[in-house]
């Protein structure tokens, strides 16, 4: 319990406090079925892969949602690392000491040490809860407008499908470079919904990348270390 705080701290400082573990986006593995524009006529055919967990937290409005979070949890990590410094110096008190103390003596401070133990990990669970219903709540607000944009700039590019490789079990083994559209769907995210953007629309071509060619994973990088 002791590391998952320790976890999250380093998160919280590091401005990264969204913990994504907590959340499996179907985008994973659902191909977005994308009607053909009117006119004229045209057959989607290209393939595209995004990391939707690196794109909400690149969004202007994931950088401000992850800057709050950070702001709220990070004096209670921050305590939570202080108590536990104070259990093992407890304990080492207990190690040095044992020969010396009296009976009494070795009783209440095994006492304390196993108090202050159980009350330090009930207060990283409750930590932890809500600090991933906090993850949960942005990734759910940002997520859903995202998804409008995907739709939008694949029906305008005449993609077929798109598919997330930010998920630990993401299909995707390989892919060629320049199909990733994370960064494309980012900056159309915040034109439309970011701080003072304007109403953007996702139609604007893909920009022509080189035709080179590098594994999936490595291309959707964004991944929490």
């Amino acid at each position: 319990m002791y590391d998952m705080a320790c976890y999250h701290l380093r998160d919280l400082r590091s401005l990264k406090a969204v913990n994504m573990k907590c959340v499996q986006w179907s985008l994973a593995l659902v191909a977005l079925a994308l009607a053909a524009p009117t006119a004229p006529a045209q057959t989607p055919t290209k393939v595209g892969i995004i990391n939707v967990q690196g794109a909400i937290l690149a969004t202007k409005d994931g950088e401000k949602a992850r800057d709050a979070i950070r702001v709220r949890f990070e004096p209670r990590a921050k305590d939570m690392e202080t108590r536990m410094a104070d259990v093992n110096r407890l304990k080492d008190q207990f190690s040095k000491g044992a020969n010396t103390m009296s009976a009494d003596a070795r009783e209440k401070l095994s006492r304390e040490i196993d108090d202050k133990q159980k009350k330090y990990q009930w207060d990283s669970e409750d930590m932890q809860n809500e600090l991933q219903q906090e993850e949960q709540k942005l990734v759910n607000e940002i997520g859903q407008r995202m998804i409008s944009i995907i739709d939008e700039f694949a029906k305008a590019n005449t993609f077929a499908v798109v598919f997330d490789v930010s998920g630990q079990q993401s299909p995707v083994l390989w892919a060629a470079n320049g199909i990733d559209v994370t960064t494309q769907i980012v900056e159309l995210y915040d034109k439309k919904f970011g701080t003072g953007g304007g109403a953007a629309t996702a139609a604007a071509p893909a920009a022509a990348k080189p035709a080179a060619t590098t594994p999936a994973r490595p291309a959707a990088a964004a991944k929490k270390p």
